[in-house]
């Protein structure tokens, strides 16, 4: 039976666990993922790391499909979108800990 992809799930999930324990969460996104909306000037290496704590973005939304929000990047409001399996890993800038995504695949997170 098909399933949908648990990544969106798993990603609202650890975003919650996160600020629950008053940490600042951030998301590595591949920038190269199709329908990736984010400034280019701070993309490195294909990648971008973006603070997603209430305090750093307006309209927080992680849906099923997307992720999107309102920022502000050297001053300068942005609208940022991405697909949800363009999230590689999410996780707490004080202390590392998260969950890192397979590039490659929908549903599973990485192994431990």
């Amino acid at each position: 039976m098909e399933m949908t992809s648990s990544r969106p799930f798993l990603i609202r999930a650890i975003y919650d666990w996160i600020i629950e324990n008053q940490l600042t969460p951030h998301m590595l996104v591949d920038a190269n993922t199709e329908g990736v909306l984010v400034p280019q000037e701070y993309v490195d290496q294909g990648r971008i790391v973006l603070n997603v704590c209430p305090n750093a973005v307006k309209q927080l939304v992680i849906g099923n499909q997307e992720v999107r929000f309102n920022a502000r990047f050297n001053g300068n409001s942005m609208y940022v979108e991405f697909p949800s399996q363009a999230v590689l890993a999410i996780f707490a800038k004080e202390n590392g800990q998260g969950m890192v995504f397979n590039s490659d695949q929908n549903n599973s997170p990485t192994p431990p």
